[in-house]
C-alpha cells in the first residue's frame, strides 16, 4: 500500500481545525502510516500528503522528523496509559480480581500499539532525548501499579516502588514476547497474574 492508497481512505476535513485539533489529526494519520507501510515510510513530506494538508502546516507542528518521531513516541504510550486507566476503572475490587485486572489489562493494552511503539523507539536510536523519554514513561508506568496495589498491600512505599519497577519491566517483556509470537496473549496474561500474585504474597495482605 503506498501513501496515496492510504490517503484515499481518509475524508477530506469538513472544517478548520485548531492547532491542538489538528496535531492530533497529524499524530492519528502519522500512526497509520507506521502501521501500515512502516516507521521508514513516516517522513513530514508523506505524513502532509496523507493528511492533505501543505508542508508548512506539518512544519508549522513538527519542525524535523525526528520532533515527529518524539511526539509520536509520547502520544502513543499516551494512548496506553489511557486505555489502562480506562481498563482499571473498574471501582473497588478485591485482591484476587485486581490481580486479574490488572495482568489483563497492562497485557492487552501493551500489546494493542507496541509494535508501532517499538518500531518508533527504534527509529528514534541516536536520539538524546529518547532515553529520558522512555524513564519518564517507565516511572509513569510504576506510579500507576503502585495506586492500584497499594490499597491491598502493607510495606514501605519504597519496597513497593521496587516490586511495581519489576512488575512493569516483566509485563513489557511479556508483551514483546506475544507480539513475536513467542507466546499467546492469554498465557501471557495467565503468567502475569501468578508472578504479581507471588510477589505481592511475600507482603501482608490487607
Amino acid at each position: 500500500m503506498t501513501i496515496e492508497a492510504i490517503a484515499s481512505h481518509e475524508e477530506p476535513p469538513k472544517r478548520r481545525l485548531s492547532w491542538q485539533a489538528r496535531q492530533e489529526d497529524l499524530l492519528e494519520k502519522g500512526l497509520s502510516i507506521v502501521r501500515e507501510l512502516g516507521v521508514d515510510a513516516l517522513t513530514l513530506g508523506a505524513l502532509a500528503q496523507q493528511a492533505g494538508v501543505s508542508k508548512p502546516v506539518v512544519y508549522d507542528h513538527f519542525e524535523t522528523r525526528s520532533a515527529l518521531l518524539t511526539a509520536l513516541y509520547r502520544w502513543v504510550d499516551a494512548e496506553r496509559k489511557r486505555a489502562f486507566q480506562d481498563g482499571m476503572a473498574q471501582g473497588d475490587l478485591a485482591y484476587e480480581a485486581t490481580i486479574d485486572a490488572l495482568s489483563s489489562t497492562y497485557i492487552r493494552c501493551a500489546t494493542d500499539a507496541s509494535s508501532e511503539f517499538f518500531a518508533i523507539g527504534a527509529a528514534m536510536s541516536g536520539n538524546e532525548e529518547r532515553a529520558r523519554i522512555y524513564r519518564e514513561l517507565v516511572d509513569t508506568g510504576v506510579q500507576m501499579f503502585e495506586a492500584v496495589l497499594r490499597p491491598h498491600v502493607r510495606m514501605p512505599d519504597s519496597e513497593l516502588q521496587l516490586f511495581c519497577v519489576a512488575l512493569v519491566g516483566a509485563g513489557e517483556s511479556l508483551s514483546t514476547s506475544v507480539l513475536e509470537g513467542a507466546t499467546t496473549e492469554a498465557d501471557a496474561i495467565a503468567t502475569y497474574s501468578q508472578l504479581i500474585a507471588q510477589a505481592m504474597n511475600h507482603s501482608l495482605v490487607r
